[in-house]
């Protein structure tokens, strides 16, 4: 099953994990990137301080090249209990659909960090086809770039890095 004709960039997935895995590290957020094909998760954080006895968070990164996507993501049920949050990283590197060849889609990326609730909630399984999480017409803002990251950090107890006063 799939479509053999889907344009496939490894580079700029594995790319987005790495966008991922540096904006968590910019919230000084400790993360480590998870063995290659690893079921479940992408991502490991955890506190930057040893001493501190937060739980692990797991993070799945799923992610969409296309500028003109339908704001959806595939996303399998039997993997929901494998991760506490997925980060969907829209790369925006350009028109690729009904818009292919047109100019003005290469703009920067969006994140977008959801706890496994939300995934659970939005997720939708037609009869045919994959499974997938539908954004469109939905208020994403408290989940959007640092707002996201954020959810993250609380969850972990990680305090916004500051200079001491």
């Amino acid at each position: 099953m799939g479509n053999k004709d889907a344009l496939r960039l490894p580079v700029v997935s594995l790319g987005a994990e790495y966008l991922v895995l540096g904006n968590l590290m910019r919230r000084n957020i400790l993360a480590y990137k998870a063995p290659p094909n690893n079921e479940g998760y992408d991502l490991i954080c955890i506190h930057p301080d040893p001493k501190c006895s937060t739980k692990p968070i797991r993070v799945q990164v799923k992610s969409r090249y296309q500028t003109d996507s339908d704001m959806s993501f595939p996303v399998k049920e039997k993997t929901f209990d494998a991760f506490d949050y997925l980060i969907v990283v829209f790369l925006n590197i350009g028109y690729f659909l009904g818009k292919s060849g047109k100019e003005g889609g290469i703009k920067p990326p969006e994140f977008f960090t959801f706890p496994r609730k939300f995934i659970k909630e939005h997720h939708y399984q037609p009869q045919s086809g994959f499974q997938k999480v539908r954004l469109s017409g939905l208020d994403l803002s408290p989940y959007k770039n640092e707002n996201g990251f954020e959810l993250i950090a609380q969850e972990l107890k990680v305090p916004y890095p500051s200079r001491p006063i």
